[in-house]
Formats: C-alpha cells, sequence, structure tokens
C-alpha cells in the first residue's frame, strides 16, 4: 500500500495537467460536458500507461489506441445524444472526423459540445496523457514527460485565443501541479539509481560531487537568465490581444438569392399557390390538437396579393407593433412572422444580409430583452416544402433548433442550414417573441453613433425628389416614432400594391416607385419597392432601419408564396428593433401623390440584376498518429528518445497536418468555388503565393502582364539550377501563365463577362505553374513548401 501511495503523484500530476487543459478550452464551451469528457480521456490515457508498466513498451501504444478508440465512441455517443443529433453512431463518427477541425474554429461561442466539436480535443487529450505518462513513468524522465501536457495546454490556449476571459487560475493551477509532480516524483517500475559516488576513493567523491554542484549551479544560472531575458518581453505581452486562429477558416457562405432574398418577392408574388412550408406552432398552455390563438381566420388575404396583415387597422394605427400583427399580441386575429432573412446593408443598389454565420448547436445565444417588453416563447415544427436556398424560416428571435444542423448571425438573428434546404427537411425553432411596450414608442430616442452606422449609412447618389420628401415628411415631425409613422402613413396612403411589378429597389427604382407616372407604371410595385423606399426615407431622417424579408403565417397549416412579404424595422434605445408596415390596405384606393408632392418623373430602370455569389469554405481534418513509446528497463537512450522524441514529434506531426489541411482547404476554396470571377483572381493569387514561397515575391504595382513576365524567368531560373545540378536533363513545358493573366485582366476590366470554361482553365494554369515551380525547387525545399504557414496570413 504504501508503495502504492509513493507511486502515485506522479501520474496524478500528469492527469491533472491534461484535465486543466480541457478546463482552459472549455472557456470557449457551453458550460459542463466537454471539461468532463476531457477529463475522462487524461485518466484513461494515463491509468492504461500505469497498468501496462510491465509489459513491452511496443505493446502499450495498440493497448492505448484501442482504449482511445472504445472511449471516443462512447463519448461521440454522449455528445450526440445530449445535442439531440440524428444519425448511427458509424455516420455521427464520420462526420465528427470529416469536419471536426473546421467546425471547431467556424462554431459559435459558445460552442455546443457536439460530435464534431468533442473528438479533436479528446483525441489530443488522449494522446498528449499517453506520451506524458510513458516518458515520464517508464523512462523517469518527468520535466520531459510533462512535455506533451503543455504542448496540449498551449494549443487549447491559442484555439480559445481573444474569444474568452485570461485563464488565469488554470494556468496558475498548472504551474503548481506541475511542480508539485517535480517534488514528490513517484518511483518508477525499475529499481531506484544508487548514489554515484557510493564505493569511490573519498578524493574522486568529492570532485564527483564538485562536478555535480557545478553542473546544477550552472543549469540555475542559465534558468534565471533565461527568465530575466524573457521575463520583460513576455510580461509586455501579457495585454496583447492573442491572435484568433478563426480568422484562418471562412465562415458558411451563402449565395447571391440568401445574401439578397428581398428580389425573390416578384417572384413569388407571380406565383402565389407555391407551397412553401409546412407550419405547426405551439405555446405555453396550449395543449396539443387545439386550435392556436394566433391563427388567421380563414379567407384572409395574404400581403403578396395585395393584402396586409393588419388589415383589421387604420392607416395611423398600422404603425409597428400597434399594428396587432407582431409575435406576442394577444389579438385573436393576427398572423405569425417567420422572419426569413435580415438585411441591413444598402449600398444605393442592393439591399444585403451582410452576416457573418457561425456553425452553432442546438442552443443558440440569449440576447437581453428590451425593459418592459413582453416575451413569449414560439415553438414551431416547419416542414420544407418548396422553399429553396440555405436560409431557415423562424420566428424572431430563435433559441433553439432541433432536426437541422444551424449556422447563426447573432447580430440580425439569421439562420442558415449551410447544406441547404431540401424538400421534407423538418425542424422545430423555439423562439422568444417579443413585443415592446407601445406607451414608450411616442416618446423614444433612436440610438446614434459607430454601434448603429451600418443602419444609418446613406449610400451615394440618392436622386433629388427622395431627399426632398424625406425632408418634408420630417417638417412636421420632430420625434423619431412621428418621423416612422409619417413615413409608413405617406407611403400606405398614396401607392398601391400589385403582384406584377418588376423587382428592383436600387435608387432609380425607387425613384420611379414613388414619383413616376401612374399610366406608366409608376407609385405601384410589391412589398419589396414598399419596405425599401421606407427603409431609405427613414435612414434620410435620421431613423436606424433595415428591411425584414419572411412569411405572414396563420400559425398552423401551409405557407405559400402568396404569404411572403417585406417589412422594415426601426431600432429605437430601449425598446429594440420594432417592425412597420407601410402596405395600404386592400380596398382603399391611393391617393395621387401629385397632391402632396410635385417631382419630375423619371423612367423606369430596368429590373435589378443578382448580385455574385459568395462561396461555402469547408476544410477536411487532420489527425496525428500516436508516438511509439520505449522500452522498459529503467533510464536508457533508446527510452529518453523513443519516449521523449516520440512525445515532442507526435505534437509537431498534428500540428504540421493541421497547416497541410489548412492550405490543401485554401487553395480548393480558391479555385473551385464561387463565380467564375472570383475563381480566376483565386487562381491568380495561388501563382503570386508560389512565387512568394520560390522568395520571388511580386509587388502590387506590377502589371499582370509584368507578373507573368516574371512568373516564367523564376521558373526558367529554378529549372535552370536542377539542370545545373544533373537532377533535370529533359526540358518541361512552361505552363502559359500569360494567358492567365489576360483572364486576370478581363475579370478586372470586364466584370461578370468570365465564364466557368475559363475559371476552369484559368484554376489549371495556375495548378500547373505552382506544380511545375515546386517540383525545380530543391528536395528539402519541397518539403517545407506545403507546411509553409505564410500563404494563409499574407494579404490577398
Amino acid at each position: 500500500m504504501l508503495r502504492v501511495l509513493r507511486a502515485a503523484p506522479l501520474p496524478l500530476a500528469l492527469v491533472a495537467l491534461v484535465a486543466l487543459t480541457g478546463v482552459a478550452l472549455g472557456r470557449v464551451y457551453a458550460p459542463g460536458l466537454l471539461p468532463r469528457l476531457v477529463i475522462g480521456a487524461a485518466v484513461g490515457s494515463v491509468l492504461v500507461s500505469v497498468a501496462a508498466r510491465r509489459l513491452p513498451s511496443w505493446l502499450v501504444a495498440p493497448l492505448s489506441v484501442a482504449g482511445l478508440a472504445g472511449y471516443a465512441a462512447w463519448s461521440l455517443r454522449v455528445a450526440a445524444d445530449a445535442a439531440g443529433l440524428p444519425g448511427s453512431l458509424a455516420e455521427v463518427t464520420a462526420d465528427a472526423a470529416r469536419n471536426g477541425i473546421p467546425r471547431l474554429l467556424t462554431a459559435m461561442i459558445p460552442v455546443e459540445p457536439t460530435p464534431d466539436t468533442v473528438l479533436v480535443p479528446l483525441v489530443a487529450a488522449w494522446l498528449a496523457g499517453l506520451a506524458g505518462a510513458e516518458v515520464a513513468l517508464r523512462a523517469g524522465r518527468v520535466l520531459l514527460g510533462y512535455l506533451p501536457p503543455a504542448l496540449l495546454y498551449a494549443g487549447a490556449l491559442y484555439v480559445v485565443g481573444p474569444n474568452a476571459d485570461p485563464a488565469i487560475w488554470p494556468t496558475v493551477a498548472f504551474a503548481a501541479v506541475a511542480a508539485v509532480g517535480l517534488a514528490l516524483p513517484s518511483r518508477g517500475p525499475g529499481p531506484s539509481g544508487p548514489d554515484p559516488t557510493v564505493g569511490l576513493a573519498p578524493g574522486v567523491r568529492a570532485a564527483v560531487r564538485v562536478r555535480l554542484a557545478a553542473t546544477t549551479a550552472a543549469g540555475l544560472v542559465v534558468v534565471v537568465g533565461l527568465a530575466a531575458l524573457l521575463g520583460p518581453v513576455v510580461a509586455g505581452r501579457v495585454d496583447d490581444r492573442p491572435v484568433d486562429p478563426r480568422r484562418y477558416v471562412e465562415p458558411p457562405q451563402v449565395e447571391s438569392l440568401d445574401e439578397n432574398p428581398l428580389i425573390r418577392i416578384s417572384g413569388w408574388a407571380l406565383n402565389p399557390r407555391q407551397k412553401l412550408l409546412d407550419v405547426t406552432t405551439r405555446r405555453p398552455g396550449t395543449p396539443a390538437g387545439a386550435p392556436d390563438p394566433a391563427r388567421t381566420p380563414a379567407g384572409s388575404t395574404g400581403p403578396a396579393d395585395g393584402g396586409r396583415p393588419d388589415a383589421g387597422a387604420s392607416p395611423g394605427e398600422s404603425a409597428g407593433p400597434d399594428s396587432g400583427d407582431g409575435p406576442g399580441d394577444g389579438d385573436g386575429g393576427r398572423s405569425e412572422r417567420i422572419r426569413l432573412a435580415v438585411l441591413s446593408d444598402y449600398d444605393g443598389v442592393t439591399w444585403r444580409v451582410g452576416a457573418t454565420y457561425r456553425n452553432a448547436g442546438r442552443i443558440l445565444p440569449a440576447t437581453e430583452s428590451a425593459p418592459g417588453a413582453t416575451v413569449e416563447t414560439v415553438r414551431q415544427e416547419i416542414t420544407v416544402a418548396d422553399l429553396s436556398g440555405r436560409l431557415l424560416p423562424a420566428v424572431a428571435t430563435p433559441r433553439e433548433v432541433s432536426g437541422a444542423r444551424v449556422a447563426y448571425d447573432p447580430q440580425t438573428g439569421t439562420l442558415i442550414r449551410p447544406e441547404g434546404l431540401t424538400p421534407g427537411l423538418r425542424y422545430t425553432v423555439t423562439s422568444a417573441a417579443e413585443r415592446p411596450d407601445n406607451n414608450l414608442l411616442a416618446t423614444a430616442d433612436v440610438p446614434a453613433g459607430d454601434e448603429v452606422a451600418r443602419v444609418l449609412r446613406v449610400a451615394d447618389g440618392v436622386p433629388d425628389p427622395v431627399r426632398r420628401l424625406a425632408a418634408q415628411l420630417a417638417e412636421d415631425n420632430g420625434a423619431p416614432y412621428a418621423r416612422a409613422a409619417a413615413i409608413e402613413q405617406f407611403l400606405a396612403e398614396h401607392y398601391r400594391v400589385v403582384a406584377d411589378a418588376p423587382s428592383g429597389h436600387a435608387y432609380p427604382n425607387l425613384n420611379f416607385f414613388l414619383f413616376g407616372p401612374r399610366n406608366g407604371g409608376g407609385q405601384r410595385g410589391t412589398s419589396e419597392q414598399f419596405a425599401a423606399a421606407f427603409a431609405v426615407l427613414g435612414r434620410l431622417v435620421g431613423l436606424p432601419t433595415r428591411v425584414v424579408v419572411g412569411f405572414s403565417s396563420g400559425g398552423d397549416g401551409p405557407v405559400r408564396a402568396a404569404d411572403a412579404f417585406a417589412w422594415p424595422e426601426v431600432l429605437f434605445s430601449g425598446l429594440g428593433w420594432v417592425p412597420f408596415d407601410p402596405l395600404p390596405r386592400p380596398d382603399d384606393e391611393p391617393r395621387p401623390v401629385e397632391e402632396d408632392f410635385r417631382p419630375t418623373p423619371e423612367d423606369p430602370p430596368p429590373s435589378e440584376v443578382p448580385e455574385p455569389t459568395l462561396e461555402p469554405t469547408e476544410t477536411p481534418p487532420a489527425q496525428a498518429g500516436p508516438a511509439r513509446p520505449v522500452d522498459s528497463g529503467g533510464v536508457s537512450t533508446p527510452v529518453l528518445v523513443g519516449g521523449g522524441a516520440g512525445g515532442l514529434l507526435l505534437v509537431v506531426g498534428a500540428a504540421l497536418a493541421v497547416l497541410v489541411a489548412l492550405r490543401r482547404a485554401r487553395s480548393r476554396a480558391r479555385l473551385s468555388t464561387g463565380d467564375p470571377g472570383r475563381r480566376i483572381a483565386g487562381a491568380w493569387r495561388e501563382l503570386t503565393d508560389a512565387l512568394r514561397l520560390a522568395g520571388r515575391p511580386v509587388g502590387g504595382d506590377l502589371a499582370a502582364t509584368e507578373v507573368a513576365e516574371r512568373a516564367r524567368a523564376a521558373l526558367a531560373e529554378a529549372r535552370a539550377g536542377r539542370t545545373g545540378a544533373g537532377t533535370d536533363p529533359v526540358p518541361a513545358p512552361v505552363p502559359a501563365v500569360d494567358e492567365l493573366a489576360g483572364l486576370l485582366n478581363q475579370v478586372a476590366f470586364a466584370p461578370g463577362s468570365a465564364s466557368e470554361a475559363q475559371a476552369d482553365l484559368a484554376a489549371a494554369l495556375a495548378t500547373d505553374y505552382v506544380t511545375a515551380l515546386r517540383a525545380a525547387r530543391p528536395r528539402w525545399r519541397r518539403l517545407l513548401w506545403s507546411v509553409h504557414p505564410g500563404p494563409l496570413h499574407w494579404p490577398t
């Protein structure tokens, strides 16, 4: 028993060091599961090494890997059940192994511990525990055995980056545990080493002891000197912001129709019977099978065919939450607004979502409700029918999503499914529907400053009639809410909703919608023009506005294209985003604009053309194998080299594998995703990165043809060097970099003219050149080519 107690401190110290990594990494995870799983991996890996200490060292690695496989499978099943993810264990494991690293680096913080976000930390913790235990316990090199857990802890701090508070107490605990393990070393499986001076003559013994003391003193001086030199440097970097590794991996992206779904309104209006969704809505206290209080009465008219959700209110009562159509309203005749996307950015041509999506788990980050607001929990089960794209509809503001893997932008509250929507997809979303206190609207102010500059920005080129109309509406309305209500009422009283109006919300389109002649197609439009005109006029009078695209749902039943519409929202201080509805009533005859405003009409502009597509990015994971343990039998050179160097090479190999995976993902994203122009530009960046890796960087002031000339010269020079060395006697063809330069010039001076075939040609030319230039480099430089981290952070 005493022998067991003497041997316990070092294994316990190793377990604690690896477990503290889980604590440090767990700061960016949802609390609970990840630290426990990492602690289990630490205990399991060290326990296997302790239990197998009397076996040959070559048996330990297979036994430990088998233990790792079993523990990882159990952990992934636990994580999948906790996150409510469907699928068999084999499917879950394959998906986690394929997407573990990219999803870990693109996940929303706090990261939900799902199989794909826990697999990499578990495997790394187990391998660090295995390497540390074999070196420290079997070889007796305690300090060297601390290296794998220390590198693992440093890696965890790097992954966390600036996304959590400094890990002060875990770091202090790590250092304290390491000191205790050094002060109280356990006795290894071999015999204790005898005193090296036993049996020596007194004079020789004294000389040996003096030499040992001198060596110890020299080591102490080196340590103190390094501390004195590096201490101020490290202390000066304490307050620096850590590097965020997430900047090297692009989050999920969307295509043009998802970036600007506002242009889909006109298409949906022309196909009103198209079934997009099936929705079932439940609220707390509503029994299954009972009619939902939010259900719209039968025969109500959807917004796309001329109706408005608040058809029972007068124009003056339709502003924002007074309309009775917002979530949480107690009116039994209201409809539920299901939000598809929030568009905050406007450049005078196109409204865009402009979101940064992060992979999210089932639980989404909560936001603080406005003071005095009524918050109601709404739970909807939604089945996708003919709705396409990646945007995932949900009542604002979503709090929990199950049945589909999602990415989320917390700033706008927009959800996407990175894999895209498919018919039959069924998911459940729980939302916190918030309704502000209407009594506070009349006196509410609007925020200003850099935080809301995005939703206050007015792009250049506003037509003069639009500016004059905004100024006229703001003249007698000083309060922000009064200005918003005046804009809403003006639009509702003077314009007509039609289903056959062409799409378009650029400045010329809005100018024609507001002031064009009625007999020529002006003063009529879909909810696209109404919402966009309100948002632009609002920004011109100092209101922070945005446009929302969504659907009006009766609570239960199908959602059709006729239910799709757009509405504007205004941000009020202390109240949040308040929806407004500038659509007229179906039976009201609009009053001529000329009665209140007389600008010069203009000709109708062409419809808007969708913007280029953005590409999704996927980075494959990389894993490293375990180090081979050393033989037993006491302290020896094979033990030291095989254990210590093996543990170090394990971590270095994993880091190199990650670099290779990131480099390949970056090249694949540049060459194979996006529109042709983006792919051609990506191919050119591959060529310039290759020149930089070859030590021949090119400046940004050079023309494409000049860069191509230098690229040919660099390849010729590299091949000449190999030919002179007798390693490349047969001349190889030179890739047509001039043709690639011509394609780049075409993209720069004629945007949108490149074809997919030209993009494929550019990718092939860039690949051929990079391959040729790399092959012409010396062997050792070719080995370093793929793991050079430069292309991941060089400016593009």
